[in-house]
C-alpha cells in the first residue's frame, strides 16, 4: 500500500485514466503483481447461492470487461471476482474522453458504454482457466444497437452457463440508452422469465443476480423487490453507479455525464441497500456496492444488510494491496465486536440506515 501510493499512483494518475486502466491489465496478466493471499480467516467464509466464499469481498465488474486477468485478481484475496460486462457482439462504447478521475473525491466518473471484446473472447479466456477455481462471476449486457435487448441477456445464459460462477444480470449502467428502462416492473418480469427460463433449460444450474441502479425511489425499489422474490432470483447487487450528483470537491468534472462511483456514492447505495433488505427479508442474499474503500465502510455495508461486498473504484485510488487490508480490518471488526462470523454481521444496523435520508 505504501509503496503503490508513494511511487505507482502518482505515476499512474500522470497518464489518461483510460490507458492506465489498460496498463494496470498488463500488469496484472504479466504477474508483475505478486500474489498477496491473506490469512484466511475462516469466520470470513459464507455459503451463498450454492457457492463457497473464501470472504465476503468481491471486485465489481468493470475492471476485466474481457476475463482478461480473472485469476490474478483473484490472487490479491478476492473471494470472488466478476468479469464483464460482455455483450454478444464486440462494441467499442462511446466516443472518448469518457473516463475522468475525481481526485479528492475518491470517485470515478464514467460513460464507457459496455466496451468489450463481446461473447467469443471471454468465452475463450474463461475456457483456458476451466479447473483452477475461485469464484467467478460473469456480468451479462446487451449491445447498444440490439433489437432485440432481452435476446442478448438470453443468448449470454446460454453461451456462459458452462463456465460462470453466477450471472449478473446488468439492467442498471446509464451509459446504453434505455438500458436502465429494464428495471421497471414489466420489463423486468419479461426479462427475468426469459432469463430463467433459459438457466433452467441448461444442464448446469447457475445462480442469477441481477444488479440495480441507487437513482430511485423506494416504490421503484419496492417493484424491483417483489418481481425479482416472484421469479425465484438468487441475488441481488445494490447499487451501480448514480447519474445524480452529490456534493463534490472537483465541482468541474461533475458536469460530465455518466455514472460516478467511489466515495460519494457510499452513503445513497448504503441507504438503498438497508432499505431493500427490508423489503426482501433476511434470505436473500445482497451484494453491497458504492464506495467500500476500507474496512470500515465494507463493515458497514454488512451491518446495511449486505451479504457480501463489492468495490473497484477504491481499487483504483487505494492498491492491490487494499484487498488485503480490507480482510485483515474485518478480522479485527469482528474480534472488536465479539461476532463468532462476518454472517453474524448482517442486518445489524439495517434500521438505523433504512430510516436515513441521501
Amino acid at each position: 500500500m505504501n509503496a503503490f501510493s508513494s511511487l505507482l499512483r502518482p505515476a499512474l494518475f500522470c497518464i489518461d485514466p483510460e490507458t492506465a486502466h489498460g496498463l494496470s491489465l498488463k500488469a496484472l496478466s504479466s504477474g508483475l503483481l505478486p500474489r498477496v493471499r491473506p490469512d484466511r480467516d475462516p469466520r470470513l467464509a459464507r455459503r451463498l447461492m450454492g457457492l463457497d466464499f473464501p470472504n465476503p469481498l468481491g471486485l465489481a465488474a468493470g475492471l476485466d470487461k474481457n476475463g482478461e486477468v480473472a485469476d490474478p485478481l483473484l490472487g490479491l484475496g478476492f473471494g470472488f471476482v466478476e468479469i464483464g460486462t460482455v455483450t454478444p457482439r464486440p462494441q467499442a462504447g462511446n466516443p472518448k474522453p469518457r473516463l475522468f478521475r475525481l481526485v479528492r473525491d475518491g470517485a470515478v466518473i464514467n460513460r464507457l458504454g459496455f466496451n468489450n471484446k463481446g461473447h467469443a473472447a471471454a468465452l475463450e479466456r474463461l475456457r483456458a482457466r476451466q479447473g483452477r477455481g475461485g469464484i467467478v462471476g460473469v456480468n451479462i449486457g446487451a449491445n447498444k444497437d440490439s433489437p432485440d435487448r432481452i435476446a442478448d441477456y438470453v443468448a449470454a445464459i446460454r453461451a456462459f452457463s458452462g463456465l460462470a460462477s453466477y450471472f449478473t444480470v446488468n439492467v442498471s449502467s446509464p451509459n446504453t440508452p434505455g438500458l436502465r428502462d429494464l428495471q421497471g416492473r414489466a420489463a423486468l418480469d419479461e426479462l427475468l422469465a426469459r432469463v430463467v427460463e433459459a438457466r433452467d433449460s441448461e444442464a448446469r444450474r447457475v445462480p442469477l443476480v441481477i444488479k440495480i441502479a441507487p437513482d430511485m425511489d423506494e416504490h421503484g425499489r419496492a417493484d424491483i423487490a417483489e418481481v425479482v422474490l416472484a421469479r425465484g432470483i438468487d441475488g441481488v447487487i445494490i447499487s451501480n453507479t448514480t447519474v445524480s450528483r452529490p456534493p463534490l470537491i472537483e465541482t468541474g468534472f461533475a458536469k460530465e455525464t455518466g455514472g460516478l462511483s467511489g466515495r460519494p456514492l457510499f452513503r445513497m447505495s448504503t441507504i438503498a441497500l438497508a432499505q431493500f433488505r427490508r423489503m426482501v427479508g433476511p434470505d436473500l442474499p445482497l451484494i453491497g456496492a458504492g464506495g467500500v474503500d476500507s474496512a470500515e465502510t465494507a463493515f458497514a455495508k454488512i451491518a446495511a444488510g449486505a451479504d457480501l461486498v463489492q468495490f473497484y473504484t477504491g481499487l483504483v485510488y487505494g492498491g492491490p494491496g487494499l484487498v488485503g487490508e480490507i480482510l485483515t480490518g474485518l478480522s479485527r471488526i469482528l474480534d472488536r465486536r465479539g461476532l463468532a462470523s462476518i454472517a453474524d454481521a448482517v442486518g445489524l444496523e439495517t434500521d438505523k440506515w433504512a430510516r436515513e435520508t441521501p
